[in-house]
């Protein structure tokens, strides 16, 4: 096996993991193994490990560019000279967004991994030196993802600022990765600790809803740290400050430009570097609690069972024949009951949840609160349809995927049936209920004067589900292994969605402007539905067709 570079890295401070109770000669060999492994397959997390020579398609250059690319904006905010605490607060928010729900939406399901324990614990490998081995492997990949996001900006800085920055920069950088993960792990330990089985497996996706809205919305609490008073702007103290992470990776820049002597800035700026090690030295000594009780998540509970009575009677309202009404029921029991597919989506729907309130709230604080009742704001409502990009995308994948073969000898010649089904309780499940909530809130906030502009709204979100569906490559559901999710690349398919969704939004905004528009808006989106669920869908379907033949993916 190779022996790697960050194995050579590790062995230079083998003494610190002797010292916190961890077998390092075990740790490396566990490191080696996984990372040789990474080398020949690709893991659906980590996009940074290197393909096979045939599966060249998926080199992490095809994942990593897109990360560099976005990295190239970050330029902007280490450029200027002054206010420092402003623009590294905002780098650090995006960057701390990006990884967060990289982590929780990609990575949770290997920190939550329980195969390692069915083979090394038979072995004398004990909980401390499994996990640190694992938190390690993750962190590996959120660094290299990390670095690649934030290279052209701390190179960028090195040219600006000087080496100092740069050093700060690069150590802040590892800082905020170790935070994030540890943060992370010990919120899914205080939920194992106290709940049992299945309510453990639903918890975890409730806490990742509320840890993508909680990153989301400290993101935007960046921009209001200052104060614009003529041309300047005025760093603000305030004791909320202190809740917001960014913020103290953000303050030892200040100080750095500054010099001390703000006292505010200095208990900020020590946050920054206290915090993450306070909490990796905590895990460190909760690892072999941690190890213990995943093993709830192996245990199987009456809770989690579902009985099928809600999905046969939505299956009987809103299907037109059994075929349809059979893939809808088993769409709907695999979203339920797959863990994975939750891990991998459920931060998306906290995103979509979010969103349109953050941008309202934007508004509000930026202008004048009493002017909101009058706005459009009612329209960022559209953001709630982002899920849907995830959704449509992760309805292709599971760890079932075996069970497929199952599509090869139903007899259904009409795979459109297949597709309907799946979409509609794609739809129903989770679309609708968040729309719904959004909707009440905008109506309490607005009035029931919007109630048209919802219903249009809904419309035109139903005919971008589908448009969602067309858009990306046809499988069938639950019929491909999550391992090959990252070889295949949706990024430019991601910002066509994206596209399409603002155009939406944008021709809905323009007809506000013009008198009872929005009922035509209505009767115009009624009939794009009914053509385009009857053309899409088409129950004379044949094999060979616009959708794929029954085929079980190897």
């Amino acid at each position: 096996m190779n022996d790697f570079l960050v194995l050579k890295l590790l062995d230079r401070v083998q003494g610190i993991f002797k010292k916190l109770g961890v077998d390092y000669a075990v740790l490396r060999r566990i490191l080696q193994v996984k990372l040789t492994m990474d080398g020949r397959r690709t893991p659906t997390i980590f996009s940074g490990a290197q393909e096979p020579k045939q599966n060249t398609e998926g080199s992490p250059f095809r994942v990593q560019w897109f990360y560099l690319l976005l990295g190239l904006m970050l330029i902007a905010m280490v450029a200027p000279e002054g206010n420092s605490i402003l623009m590294m607060g905002l780098l650090f928010s995006i960057v701390m967004f990006m990884i967060t729900t990289t982590l929780i939406s990609d990575f949770s399901s290997v920190l939550l991994d329980l195969r390692d324990k069915n083979i090394l614990f038979s072995k004398p490998v004990d909980h401390r030196t499994l996990n640190m081995a694992k938190n390690i492997h993750i962190l590996i990949y959120l660094l290299s993802i990390t670095f690649t996001f934030t290279g052209p900006s701390l190179l960028f800085s090195l040219y600006r600022h000087g080496v100092a920055f740069f050093l700060l920069y690069a150590a802040e950088i590892i800082l905020m990765d170790g935070f994030i993960l540890v943060f992370t792990a010990l919120t899914y330990l205080l939920i194992l600790r106290f709940f049992d089985s299945e309510k453990v497996k639903d918890l975890i996706n409730y806490v990742q809803i509320i840890l993508s809205i909680g990153v989301a919305v400290g993101a935007q609490l960046i921009s209001h740290l200052f104060d614009i008073t003529g041309l300047g702007l005025t760093f603000t103290p305030a004791w909320w400050q202190f809740l917001i992470a960014p913020v103290w990776f953000a303050a030892p820049f200040e100080l750095l430009n500054a010099g001390p002597g703000n006292g505010h800035l200095t208990a900020l700026a020590i946050l920054a570097f206290v915090v993450p090690i306070v909490l990796f030295v905590a895990y460190v000594k909760l690892m072999p609690a941690f190890e213990r009780s995943l093993q709830k998540l192996a245990e199987q509970g009456a809770a989690g069972q579902d009985s099928g009575r809600l999905s046969r009677r939505l299956s009987e309202i809103t299907c037109r024949n059994k075929e349809e009404a059979m893939f809808f029921r088993f769409t709907w029991s695999m979203m339920k009951n797959e863990r994975e597919f939750k891990l991998r989506v459920y931060p998306s729907v906290g995103l979509s949840l979010a969103l349109p309130f953050i941008f309202m709230f934007n508004q509000v604080w930026t202008g004048d609160p009493a002017a909101l009742r009058d706005s459009k704001a009612y329209l960022f409502i559209y953001f709630s349809a982002l899920m849907m990009m995830t959704v449509v995308q992760m309805l292709r994948y599971s760890a079932s995927y075996k069970g497929a073969w199952i599509y090869k000898v139903i007899p259904l010649p009409r795979t459109s049936m297949v597709y309907r089904g799946m979409l509609k309780a794609a739809i129903i499940k989770l679309l609708l209920p968040l729309f719904t909530v959004e909707a009440a809130v905008f109506i309490g906030l607005f009035g029931v004067k919007i109630v048209p502009n919802l219903v249009g709204g809904m419309l035109a979100l139903l005919l971008y589900s589908v448009i969602c569906l067309f858009v990306l490559p046809k499988a069938l559901p639950f019929s491909e292994k999550y391992e090959t999710a990252r070889k295949k690349e949706f990024t430019p398919i991601a910002f066509m969605q994206l596209f399409i969704l603002g155009g939406f939004g944008g021709v809905h905004y323009a007809i506000t402007f013009i008198p009872g528009a929005i009922y035509i808006y209505m009767v115009i989106m009624v009939i794009a539905n009914v053509w385009i669920w009857r053309a899409a869908f088409p129950a004379n379907d044949s094999p060979g067709g616009r959708f794929p033949t029954f085929s079980v993916r190897k």
